[in-house]
């Protein structure tokens, strides 16, 4: 055997080395995941903004990176953990209460029968969501827990992500296996695709939110906040997004006789909010990706089954990265192209058909 083949034997084994421990410390720290995907994706957002008063205003790192970490907090953290919040404790009161709850369901199935007629909510799918609003409060609850752990973590490995930030980037861009441009070209679309799914869209349910909001306060709706909250968090969803509050509402408005109000909401649902979100999204496509319905929704339902709700942003962007590692892969090793049919016609005519 030739030194090259022992050279290469030490090689393998190392990178199986490499990648077992690697398989085995993803394994043991699956549960801190979502913390790591925060801290990076709070690294893109907070990156320019650190380097910025490093570099140029001269701020001491540990300070800068103190202060980013303190905004992002005030910024973003703090309000939407108190929408959290009121959203938690509502439905802790609706599964304390869970009996009220069937016992207006009840009620309302029979107005909505006579309204509709036919059977809208049978006893047996009353009996299902009696039995599913019970049992949610523990699993929200300790998802909540979950959440509060990662946003430690999340924190803990953010502030060592920006004080070492031009050291850490270095070092990816040295030994990360690709061409220089496929490196920068990663490096760009993936700060697109963390600025589109951890900006972008929550942005878009805001003032989805706030649009249905000044509805809900126009027609008189009760608890315009909650349901205000409730909005925003639906607006993430793809395909329904806000439809999933605004109609059953209208809905319930008009099968409890007050039918103008069951109106109005339904017309400024689909007319006002609707608009609400197509301009916004025309008035942030210059500045953010425009990532690709099937994506979202693909990514909703992956996302949400491994990391619970921050999987709304979480998921899309895992999968709109996986579509760009495939692409850059692409790029980088497949050299063979199908020629067009423009060339290859060309060459028929002269003789040369290789496909013969």
């Amino acid at each position: 055997m030739s030194y090259l083949d022992n050279d290469r034997l030490k090689q393998i084994g190392f990178l199986l080395l490499i990648v077992f421990l690697t398989i085995l410390l993803f394994l043991e720290t699956y549960t801190y995941f979502p913390g790591f995907l925060g801290a990076v994706t709070f690294y893109v957002i907070c990156r320019k903004y650190m380097f910025r008063l490093n570099e140029q205003k001269k701020w001491n790192k540990s300070l800068a990176a103190s202060v980013l970490i303190i905004l992002s907090f005030l910024i973003i953290l703090l309000p939407v953990g108190m929408l959290i919040n009121l959203l938690t404790s509502r439905i802790a009161y609706a599964a304390n209460h869970s009996g009220d709850l069937i016992n207006s369901l009840k009620g309302l199935s029979a107005q909505l029968d006579e309204y509709l007629g036919f059977n809208f909510i049978t006893p047996a799918r009353l009996q299902n969501i009696q039995e599913t609003v019970t049992s949610f409060v523990p699993r929200f609850l300790g998802a909540t827990f979950n959440t509060l752990t990662a946003i430690a973590i999340m924190y803990f490995i953010l502030y060592f992500m920006l004080v070492n930030g031009r050291k850490m980037e270095s070092i990816l861009y040295e030994y990360i296996p690709l061409k220089d441009e496929n490196v920068d070209r990663l490096g760009k679309e993936f700060n697109t695709l963390v600025i589109a799914n951890a900006v972008g869209i929550p942005l878009i349910a805001i003032v989805q939110g706030v649009v249905a909001l000044v509805g809900y306060l126009i027609f008189g709706v009760p608890q315009p906040v909650f349901w205000f909250v409730v909005t925003c968090f639906t607006a993430m969803l793809p395909i329904v997004g806000a439809a999933a509050v605004y109609v059953p509402m209208g809905v319930y408005l008009l099968a409890i006789g007050n039918t103008w109000q069951g109106i109005a909401i339904l017309v400024y649902g689909f007319g006002v909010v609707g608009i609400s979100d197509n301009i916004s999204r025309f008035l942030l496509a210059k500045k953010i990706a425009d990532v690709h319905p099937l994506i979202t929704i693909i990514g909703v339902i992956i996302g949400v089954n491994l990391f619970g709700f921050i999987g709304l942003i979480f998921g899309p962007l895992l999968i709109s990265m996986y579509i760009l590692l495939l692409d850059i892969y692409s790029n980088e090793f497949i050299v063979k192209r199908r020629e067009s049919p423009k060339t290859y016609y060309k060459r028929k005519d002269e003789g040369n058909d290789y496909l013969k």
